[in-house]
């Protein structure tokens, strides 16, 4: 029997898959063993969170002075990169999971700061002190990098813990480094004809234009690998990010096989059936606004259901004062990285209050900023956000489009202090032979940020 090119893909991804990601995403599970936090580790700076803003602030504070003593606390066992992760998705050329899983030693040999592989369990902001698994810690200055978490359960109270674990590891969101990447990765290699349902979240979540640049990318993938069926958006709201550069380049590649629902509210997930529940709101006019809702039942293949976001659990440790609503964002003090609440806590990357897009390149950019301001307290000095500030092109975000040839679109966002927040405004730009926004030349500026910012983050 001959082996068709879809076998080949299935057969060698597994054991890809398996070699390439044994251990990644495992965290210490189980209590702290019981320590005498007077005997405890004392160190400048703790940062929880081994991600894009905890790294550089760590890169950031030994680059500025050697003899600053830091110390990042991380669950994973190795780094695995979110942004540009879609692409691995859509099967482009020379993408592998090599190219975004690293090793945690190559940077703390590089830049000599230090990293401990252990989960947070409590944080006592009288004591100054982090209660690991690996013990207690202390800490003069601490800063939180921790990213995001799910809510599974407040946005599904009915739910489960059994269920919501079934719902992640046969509808896996993909939003944080770990394993859901390779399940996601396998469900879709082993797919036949059938759709692929991807879901946004409502309120704030990682990475606006994501669940968007990934129904493009699986999309090109169906199409390349000449499976029938669609890519289903199931958006709790209406925005797109980049809207009007990905539909122009949904419509222009894949015609009718990408499809944007609005105002689609999950109900239930079967995963026996693969079957989606859920109702949409329909309504006539701005001034509606009741609407109409209709439930419906969507049957999948794959289902990529990203759930409400959250920012990750240690913020909620702290205690530090948060913004009411769902993802609990946490206040700063003025145009600054330091916490409202406690001026020895900073916070970087997916959870600060002000009102910049999450991404990886923002998270750097806090990062370098919050190190700086970290940097000059140590030494006895003042420094202000305010004084960079407005930043031109903060942030730079690209999504890929389209494969054979590569494409891609791109946001940039100039930062600004509103006396208030530190706010992005963003700009998508058209090419400017073409008139379109989508390009070969964006791609190729998507592979070299990509790899810049990785050598940056790891030497």
């Amino acid at each position: 029997m001959s082996m068709t090119r879809r076998d080949m893909l299935k057969f060698t991804g597994v054991s890809a898959a398996a070699a390439a990601m044994t251990g990644c995403g495992a965290a210490a599970s189980g209590a702290a063993p019981h320590h005498d936090v007077s005997k405890a580790p004392k160190h400048q700076v703790v940062i929880i969170g081994g991600g894009f803003g905890g790294l550089t602030v760590a890169k950031q504070l030994k680059k500025i002075d050697a003899n600053f003593d830091v110390v990042v606390l991380e669950k994973n066992d190795r780094f695995m990169s979110c942004p540009f992760s879609n692409a691995y998705l859509g099967k482009l050329n020379g993408l592998n999971l090599g190219t975004f899983v690293h090793d945690y030693a190559q940077p703390q040999e590089a830049n000599g700061y230090k990293i401990v592989q252990c989960e947070v369990n409590g944080i006592d902001r009288g004591a100054k002190v982090i209660h690991t698994t690996k013990g207690p810690v202390k800490y003069e200055i601490l800063v939180m990098a921790p990213g995001i978490g799910y809510n599974y359960a407040k946005q599904f109270p009915s739910w489960s813990t059994e269920k919501i674990d079934h719902i992640q590891r046969t509808a896996p969101a993909a939003m944080i480094p770990g394993g859901e990447h390779v399940v996601l990765e396998r469900l879709l290699r082993n797919m036949e004809d059938g759709n692929v349902i991807i879901t946004v979240p409502a309120g704030k979540y990682r990475c606006p234009p994501a669940p968007f640049e990934r129904a493009s990318m699986i999309a090109a993938f169906m199409k390349k690998e000449e499976l029938d069926g669609k890519v289903i958006i199931l958006n709790e709201g209406e925005a797109i990010a980049k809207g009007a550069a990905f539909k122009e380049s949904w419509k222009e590649l894949y015609g009718d096989m990408v499809e944007h629902r609005t105002n689609c509210k999950i109900l239930d997930i079967d995963p026996a059936t693969k079957e989606v529940h859920y109702e949409q709101t329909v309504f006539k006019n701005k001034e509606d606004l009741e609407g109409v809702k209709t439930k419906h039942v969507e049957k999948y293949q794959v289902f990529n259901f990203i759930p409400h976001n959250k920012a990750g659990d240690v913020v909620a440790m702290s205690g530090v004062e948060v913004t009411a609503d769902g993802f609990g964002k946490v206040l700063m003090n003025g145009c600054s990285f330091q916490t409202k609440t406690d001026k020895d806590i900073y916070a970087v990357g997916d959870v600060v209050g002000h009102a910049i897009p999450p991404s990886g390149q923002t998270a750097v950019w806090t990062g370098k900023e919050c190190a700086k301001e970290i940097a000059h307290r140590l030494h006895g000095k003042s420094y202000s956000v305010e004084s960079v500030l407005p930043f031109k092109t903060g942030n730079v975000c690209y999504s890929m489009v389209g494969d054979k040839p590569e494409e891609a679109i791109m946001v940039t966002h100039d930062f600004s202090w509103t006396g208030q927040v530190i706010k992005g405004a963003g700009n998508v730009p058209k090419d400017e032979k073409t008139g379109k926004f989508r390009s070969k030349g964006i791609a190729k500026a998507t592979h070299d940020w990509y790899q810049g910012i990785m050598r940056d983050l790891f030497s």
